[in-house]
C-alpha cells in the first residue's frame, strides 16, 4: 500500500499559474491582457522575490511595472493576469534570503517564483541572438525571443539534471560537497549529457562520483530547479557493491545509510548523522519516498 509519503509534493512545484500557452500567439492578447484593471506585477529585487509582511509574494498593480522594461505574461492566477518585469540586467541574488524565503512561502508559490526567475534569468542571458548577433526582442507575451537581424526564434531552456540515490542492502549513498553547511548531506547529482538517457547518466554519475555500478534504474518524481534553470529528475538505483571510490573533485565525503538514519535526519533529530537536504529540495521528497518504500 502507498504512504503518504509518496505524494509528498516537490519543492518548486504545485504554482496555480494558468500558463495559457494556446493564447500567446494570439494578435492583442498581450496588450488586452496588460490593459486588465486586475493585472498584476510580481514584485522582484533583481532574481530575488519580494515579501509580504506574512512571508508569502508580494503582487502590485502592473502601473507600478518599470517604464522601458519589457514585460513577461506569466499566466493567470485566478483568472487575473500575472507579469514579471524583465530587466536588463538581473542583478546579484540573496541567497540566504531566498533560503529563509522558501522555507515559508506555501504551497505552490515558490512553482511560481520558480518561473519568474528562470525567465527572468533566461531573458538577461539572450539580448543578443545566438545564430548571428543582432539584437534580440521579446515576442510571445515574454515567453520567446526573436532577432532583428536573421529572424532566428529562441525560446527559454532547462538543463536535465539526474540525482539520484545508490541502494544497497538496505542503505543509501549520500555524499556532500564542500560548500554544503556543516553536517548536511545529499544526494548525487550531476547533468544529463547530450545524447544520454536518464537511466545512462544516473549510472554515469554514480560510477564517475563514487565507483558504485548501477544495476538498474527507478524513476521517482521531478522538479524545476530555478538556479537558474534545471529540470531535476530523481531516482533510485540498486548496485552491484557497497565499495566507494570517492572523485574528490565532486564530493567531500560520502556515506552509506539505513532507513532509521534518514528517518532521524527528516526529523531533524540532533543525534542523526547527517543534516537532510530542506523540503524544499527534491533530494528531501528522495530521502521521504525512499523510507516510505518507493
Amino acid at each position: 500500500m502507498a504512504s503518504a509519503q509518496d505524494f509528498i509534493r516537490p519543492g518548486f512545484t504545485g504554482s496555480p499559474l494558468e500558463r495559457i500557452d494556446n493564447e500567446r500567439d494570439h494578435p492583442g492578447m498581450f496588450e488586452a491582457r496588460q490593459a486588465d484593471p486586475n493585472a498584476r506585477l510580481l514584485k522582484m529585487t533583481g532574481l530575488d522575490p519580494v515579501a509580504t509582511a506574512e512571508g508569502r509574494l508580494d503582487w502590485a498593480p502592473l502601473s507600478e511595472a518599470p517604464g522601458g522594461v519589457e514585460l513577461a505574461l506569466l499566466g493567470l492566477i485566478d483568472d487575473a493576469p500575472r507579469f514579471v518585469a524583465l530587466e536588463q540586467q538581473a542583478a546579484g541574488s540573496n541567497h540566504n534570503l531566498i533560503w529563509r524565503l522558501l522555507d515559508g512561502l506555501p504551497e505552490g508559490e515558490a512553482g511560481t517564483y520558480a518561473a519568474a526567475r528562470s525567465l527572468i534569468d533566461w531573458h538577461s542571458r539572450h539580448r543578443f541572438c545566438a545564430n548571428c548577433g543582432s539584437a534580440t526582442v521579446t515576442f510571445r507575451a515574454g515567453w520567446a525571443r526573436r532577432c532583428g537581424g536573421c529572424g532566428a526564434e529562441h525560446f527559454p531552456r532547462t538543463d536535465p539534471v539526474v540525482i539520484m540515490l545508490a541502494e544497497y542492502q538496505g542503505r543509501v549513498l549520500i555524499g556532500r560537497q564542500p560548500r554544503f553547511p556543516a553536517g548536511r548531506y545529499s544526494a548525487l547529482a550531476g547533468f544529463i549529457e547530450v545524447g544520454e538517457s536518464i537511466e545512462e547518466a544516473v549510472a554515469r554519475e554514480l560510477f564517475e562520483e563514487a565507483g558504485v555500478r548501477a544495476t538498474g534504474v527507478r524513476y521517482l518524481a521531478s522538479q524545476p530547479w530555478p538556479f537558474p534553470s534545471s529540470l531535476m529528475m530523481a531516482c533510485i538505483a540498486p548496485v552491484e557493491s557497497d565499495a566507494v571510490t570517492l572523485d574528490d573533485n565532486e564530493l567531500e565525503h560520502a556515506m552509506w545509510v539505513d532507513r532509521d538514519q534518514v528517518m532521524a535526519a527528516l526529523a531533524g533529530d540532533p543525534a542523526a548523522p547527517f543534516i537532510a537536504p530542506p523540503p524544499y529540495a527534491i533530494a528531501h521528497t528522495l530521502f521521504s519516498r525512499w523510507v516510505a518504500g518507493a
